[in-house]
């Protein structure tokens, strides 16, 4: 098994070799997207894009401004793994991938209401 996958506890979703990352800002109600690819060793952060600004979400320097939306691409190291909180308290976290778009508790039914998400590499 190749790409990335999206696990919480024993259950597991591929995804593919590039995922977006969608979430909405939980204070000023913004989407947030995150294009995640597939590296050897690890996943990459190839873009983001911003729909607006707010508190503690200004768009960082070299950002550019299409259609409303604030795009750019981060400066991260090649990661290991990206972890999120999925909470009954937030909006849940959609992942797209191969045309899909789905939150996580439709990539991985049985989630429960609290839980930690992981983005990695599939493991063979």
């Amino acid at each position: 098994m190749t790409g990335l996958c999206l696990v919480a506890g024993l259950l597991m979703a591929p995804l593919g070799e590039t995922v977006t990352l969608r979430w909405t800002h939980s204070i000023e109600k913004t989407l947030w997207e995150e294009v995640w690819q597939s590296e050897a060793g690890g996943l990459r952060l190839v873009e983001a894009r911003i729909r607006g600004a707010g508190a503690g979400m200004e768009p960082p320097p070299g950002a550019r401004l299409e259609k409303g939306v604030w795009r750019y691409t981060p400066t991260l190291p090649r990661l290991p793994r990206l972890l999120l909180r999925h909470s009954r308290y937030v909006s849940p976290y959609t992942f797209c991938a191969d045309d899909r778009c789905l939150t996580a508790e439709r990539w991985l039914p049985g989630l429960p209401e609290e839980a930690i998400l992981e983005l990695a590499p599939c493991q063979p």
